[in-house]
């Protein structure tokens, strides 16, 4: 049975975990949080991504748990009204759609216990070197030991750790798309009944959203920045980050004040910039790279998440195919996912500031076949 380490036991790394063991590989995952990872924001599943998760007999689960958001509001940074809409949210879109907007945290929780005791997780350690030769992958891990492995996948987000050991440093892929965002819960302090509230304040570029989960009971707010340079900080730094974010927003009318007091308390919490992976290859040798770790969208897309299933998906086909080799089924992966990713992340530099068309978004979700014998028009 061939073996397949996955770094990252986020939505990439789960769906990857489901799929290559349903192809009859031995799956290991290493994750350098302690469990699955709770906390972050809604996340959207659309068009193909939708048919993921219905194969993975996920679908009505799913969408039992989506959000039930009724509209929102756009205000300024002093807190009045600029518009309202009970037809489309800006983070998913028409609201009589068939996509599906849910908590990242119960995906996540989907996925992991759709791989069951299949699969073994190792968590509270990484990946700290890789040596491939023409039999093997072998890895060392930060808390000792090591292992081989016949194939090593980098589902470990943005700031890849598998990336960075395999193809080289981040600068070399990251494109800065000029802002940063921070995302943490909050209770329902405002009494919000499945209803969003955006604002901004133009002079500053600041602003945020805010919208009810767990049945109106809690908040999660995202706060964030324009920057037309690149900031310096440690990603792992939060006391850091919510400095940054306090600094930045310092001044902001309307709730920010409070906002940014339960932050400042907040354990679960999340900040980066908003940026994309670019790269010419996502697999070198025996190492391949699915979901952020590769083709990173950024949440301006509004399709990572659907990046992410897809892409799992495929690369299990590819590597499942009968009489296919490696080499060929990396080869098969990129061909197919290439398309796909650049116009899902057009989508989001299409409209600096705001969402992009509704018709750009539907031609972007559907640009892929999960049966690789079937076309779709570009």
């Amino acid at each position: 049975m061939r073996k397949v380490l996955i770094s990252g036991a986020g939505v990439a790394g789960e769906a990857l975990a489901y799929w290559l063991r349903r192809e009859g590989f031995s799956v290991t995952v290493v994750e350098r949080a302690s469990g699955p990872r709770t906390g972050g924001q809604a996340v959207d599943i659309r068009g193909v991504a939708l048919d993921v998760m219905d194969r993975m007999g996920l679908g009505e689960r799913m969408r039992a748990a989506r959000t039930r958001m009724r509209g929102m509001s756009m205000l300024d940074g002093h807190g009045n009204e600029l518009f309202r809409s009970e037809e489309h949210t800006f983070s998913s879109g028409r609201l009589d759609g068939e996509d599906v907007e849910l908590l990242r945290e119960d995906l996540v929780a989907m996925l992991h216990e759709a791989t069951g005791d299949r699969v073994e997780y190792v968590f509270n350690d990484s990946i700290s070197t890789l040596e491939q030769d023409e039999h093997g992958v072998r890895v060392e891990f930060e808390r000792g030991g090591s292992r081989t492995f016949d194939f090593v996948v980098g589902a470990d987000g943005m700031h890849s750790s598998v990336r960075r050991l395999a193809f080289g440093p981040e600068h070399r892929f990251s494109r800065y798309l000029g802002q940063y965002l921070a995302i943490f819960p909050m209770a329902n302090f405002l009494g919000l009944d499945n209803w969003q509230m955006w604002f901004r304040d133009e002079p500053s570029g600041v602003g945020g959203a805010i919208y009810p989960v767990r049945d109106n009971t809690e908040l999660r707010v995202t706060l964030g920045f324009m920057s037309a340079d690149p900031v310096e900080y440690d990603h792992r730094d939060v006391r850091q980050q919510k400095r940054m974010i306090t600094e930045r927003l310092a001044g902001t009318g309307w709730e920010t004040p409070k906002l940014l007091t339960a932050m400042t308390d907040a354990a679960d919490f999340y900040f980066d910039a908003m940026a994309q992976i670019q790269m010419d290859h996502w697999t070198a040798g025996r190492v391949a790279l699915v979901g952020d770790a590769g083709y990173c969208a950024s949440p301006l897309s509004g399709q990572g998440t659907s990046l992410a299933l897809v892409g799992a998906y495929v690369l299990a086909a590819e590597l499942g195919r009968p009489g296919a080799d490696h080499a060929s089924a990396f080869a098969a992966y990129e061909q197919r996912m290439r398309p796909f990713v650049v116009l899902n992340q057009a989508l989001a530099t299409e409209n600096p500031g705001g969402p992009a068309r509704e018709e750009s978004v539907e031609r972007a979700k559907h640009s892929i076949s999960l049966d690789a014998d079937t076309s779709v028009a570009p």
